[in-house]
């Protein structure tokens, strides 16, 4: 979806952009801006010209069994799922199997503070990303679980062999690829404003996600203790290259990336085109924190009182003092003391675990397992699943 092509007035200009940092990418950033997801989003124009219960069924059984298990597939549901199962020449059988496994050697507690803590305040800092959830009803309401949900699909995202077609990662990732697209649709029915914020989910926030995912999240997991080796970062990153091309973001923004240094640069030019952080942003990310502040009993043996001051310090540790200040999150020095001795444990004991190969395979191993256990135990659809087809039943 397409909704502007001139550059949006809310975000920072295309001059200051065109200065720093030259002309290919602010002509890049210009159509990021102004573009969501033109495959997902004519697909979901297509549903509401075909009607809602003819087509939800296609999606459905298209992003579970395939394209060729459709007899006669509308236009552009076949273009989409044509797409998503033609993989990019780099994935192979190493990154669809070996590569996510070094996620797992973090538990699960660390990846729930990385991803509240870390990528999704980052996220909500997008002020376009907050009026969507604003103009749509979900800015605060439903928060928990929006933590929860995403959770989830990561983890089946991240799941070895989870994102071949039709696996449990591939077809959630097409899922929340459909949501996006039909939040796009509703954001501007309801008076979104593209002119000021450019497409709603655009590709810039699209791939400024991916970098939450990626680059902020192991980075705040790295000041909680879990380090990750370079070979093992550039084998995350490829992986990512991958949940973006399923997700819908342009290879152009993220491919090629396989450590800190060279997502930071591509980050910068995202984060100077993002705009500031509005009082949204502030609303949904302490909406997120209060729901895993408990959490951190488990992972870190933080008293309940000092549960939330603790996430506050992290937040500060990873995002820095001037957004944590525009996200209205307080100085916590007495947790941010206690902070440094914990993390400083969390260190030693991966290290020490490191030193046996054996040891540090099999602890992988278990995590693993255990997710996969809790992946498959029964539950009710995620959202997610459910706003693919553009249902809210």
């Amino acid at each position: 979806m397409t909704a502007t092509a001139t550059w949006p007035t809310g975000r920072a200009s295309r001059t200051a952009v065109l200065a720093q940092f030259g002309e290919g990418r602010a002509d890049l950033m210009q159509w990021a801006l102004t573009t969501g997801d033109p495959l997902a989003d004519a697909v979901v124009a297509e549903m509401h010209d075909l009607g809602m219960s003819r087509a939800r069924p296609l999606l459905r059984q298209g992003v579970r069994d395939g394209l060729d298990s459709l007899a006669d597939p509308p236009p552009a549901l076949a273009a989409l799922l044509r797409q998503a199962e033609s993989p990019p020449d780099y994935v192979d059988d190493e990154l669809l199997d070996d590569l996510p496994r070094a996620w797992f050697s973090s538990p699960t507690p660390v990846h729930i503070v990385s991803l509240s803590a870390g990528a999704l305040v980052r996220v909500y800092e997008s002020p376009s990303i907050a009026k969507v959830l604003s103009t749509t009803g979900r800015l605060v309401d439903g928060a928990e679980r929006r933590l929860t949900e995403t959770g989830s699909w990561l983890t089946q995202a991240m799941l070895p062999g989870n994102l071949r077609r039709g696996r449990p990662g591939y077809v959630a990732t097409l899922e929340v690829r459909m949501l996006h697209a039909h939040m796009r649709r509703l954001a501007l029915d309801r008076g979104y404003d593209a002119d000021v914020d450019g497409a709603p989910v655009n590709q810039v926030d699209l791939a400024r996600t991916w970098m939450d995912f990626t680059l902020t999240s192991y980075r705040a997991e790295e000041r909680l203790g879990f380090d990750l080796t370079g070979r093992e970062l550039a084998g995350l990153y490829r992986y990512w290259w991958y949940v973006g091309h399923l997700l819908g973001v342009d290879g152009r923004l993220v491919e090629g990336i396989t450590g800190h240094d060279a997502a930071r640069r591509v980050d910068d030019v995202l984060q100077a085109v993002t705009g500031p952080i509005s009082d949204d942003s502030a609303l949904l990310a302490a909406a997120t924190l209060d729901s895993i502040a408990s959490l951190l009993r488990d992972l870190l043996r933080i008293p309940t009182r000092l549960s939330r001051p603790t996430l506050d310090a992290i937040i500060r540790r990873v995002h820095g003092a001037a957004t944590s200040e525009d996200l209205r999150v307080r100085p916590a020095p007495l947790a941010d003391a206690l902070l440094g001795p914990a993390v400083a444990g969390l260190r030693r004991t991966r290290a020490a675990r490191r030193r046996s190969p054996e040891r540090w395979q099999q602890a992988i191993d278990a995590t693993i397992a255990a997710e996969r256990e809790r992946a498959a135990a029964p539950g009710e659809p995620a959202a997610y699943a459910r706003g693919a087809t553009g249902s809210t039943d």
